[in-house]
């Protein structure tokens, strides 16, 4: 694909991610409350809900997608669900680091709830659905500009993704007294919160 095309898709993606929504308010809740490692599985999850949609798009697929809006009504209420449940967890958490230390069973859950919170989010649904075919000549693609963009919806989203969970990362270990993070804790659930209300009631 040529490069003024592909060019535009990286800054119409980028555009799309670095705008917060609840994608990067579950991210930064994540990290503010676990450290950065724990908002890793958060970030896997959505990259991975990012590239069902992508498929979706580049395989024409969209109308299906339409068609089963119900199930993905389901799937926004349960990440929503759940990330009310981390919500909580952070906000009843005793203050320190190694209360919020992910096991591995809560990582897959994570992950889920990512991958949950994307395939319900409507800012993803409108970019892949509505704004890349805009964006992208469908019609003209092969392995190669399959290849291209999935690279550039991964590594963005990735680079994305990592810097606003270091970015919470970071803010959580200049706070290093119990009361801080105490006050932390109920930030990242209070924000874990917010991103179930935006999954919930975003259209």
């Amino acid at each position: 694909m040529d490069i003024f095309t592909l060019t535009a898709f990286t800054i119409a993606y980028l555009i799309a991610l670095v705008v917060p929504g609840p994608g990067v308010a579950a991210i930064v809740a994540r990290a503010l409350g676990g450290g950065f490692k724990s908002a890793m599985p958060m970030v896997f999850g959505i990259l991975a809900g990012d590239l069902v949609y992508f498929l979706f798009a580049v395989f024409g697929l969209a109308a299906i997608a339409t068609y089963f809006s119900p199930v993905f009504v389901i799937v926004r209420w349960a990440g929503a669900a759940y990330l009310l449940y981390i919500a909580w967890k952070f906000w009843s958490a005793k203050p320190g680091s190694e209360q919020m230390k992910p096991k591995s069973e809560d990582a897959l859950k994570t992950f889920l709830a990512g991958f949950s919170l994307t395939m319900g989010n409507p800012k993803t649904i409108v970019f892949y659905l509505a704004i890349l075919p805009t964006v992208v000549p469908l019609a003209e693609m092969n392995p190669l500009a399959f290849a291209e963009l999935t690279a550039i919806v991964v590594i963005c989203l990735l680079i994305v993704g990592c810097a606003y969970a270091w970015l919470a990362s970071a803010a959580r270990e200049m706070f290093r007294s119990e009361k801080a993070l105490g006050r932390l804790n109920k930030t990242a659930g209070a924000m874990m919160a917010g991103a179930a209300g935006l999954v919930v009631f975003q259209h």
